[in-house]
């Protein structure tokens, strides 16, 4: 009896496993085609994003020293992220780092790209390269009011907080982020990915002789 409900459940179901057989080995065919177009992409877009940050660079690479380094994102997890080196392809003068920083946000993860100063002292700015955060709340984490709070912070510890800053001490609370309202989530969530990313990359730069 076992035997016959076993005949019966394969002679019903086996297109559909031939076809999911079918189907997979046409997704993985697809994902390989498109796969060189999705990176160049991605690429374009980050050295858009980097771009507008460091207006004088136009070439962006991985020096050698830096092709295999991993942020420790805690929880065990690990990420691989691309540091690259701003300069200027005809002059060959240098202004900065550009790189990916990944961090958990209220509805998915957060993907920015970052830049620095030459000496990773000083951010640049960041640009948003993913995000899925609630449009008119997380979302306004593009917005160029929320960025415009990183550029010129030091490299460190930023503090987020809920007091809107004072005219007179803007300059000197550089390292103060000032929370989007009604989106504390994911204004705190670019805030840790900024402490956490960006004191490893300095270090491994540091630690490779690349900071001068």
């Amino acid at each position: 009896m076992q035997d016959n409900k076993l005949k019966f459940f394969l002679k019903q179901s086996w297109l559909i496993i031939a076809a999911s057989f079918v189907f997979g080995a046409l997704l993985a065919v697809t994902q390989g085609a498109w796969q060189p177009r999705i990176d160049a992409n991605q690429i374009a877009k980050f050295n858009k994003l980097a771009s507008s940050m460091i207006e004088d660079a136009n070439d962006f690479q991985i020096p050698q020293q830096m092709a295999e380094f991993t942020v420790d994102m805690g929880k065990g997890k690990k990420l691989k992220t691309e540091v690259k080196l701003a300069t200027n392809a005809a002059t060959g003068e240098t202004f900065g780092w550009a790189f990916i920083a990944v961090g958990s946000g209220f509805a998915d993860k957060i993907k920015l790209v970052v830049t620095t100063d030459i000496k990773c002292e000083k951010i640049l700015g960041y640009g948003v390269l993913f995000s899925n955060e609630t449009p008119g709340f997380g979302d306004k984490i593009k917005r160029d009011d929320f960025k415009q709070q990183f550029v010129g912070a030091p490299v460190g510890q930023l503090t987020l907080t809920k007091i809107p800053k004072k005219e007179e001490n803007k300059d000197k609370d550089r390292d103060k982020i000032v929370a989007i309202t009604g989106a504390t989530v994911s204004s705190k969530a670019v805030v840790e990915i900024f402490n956490n990313v960006i004191p490893q990359v300095k270090a491994e730069l540091e630690s490779k002789g690349l900071l001068k």
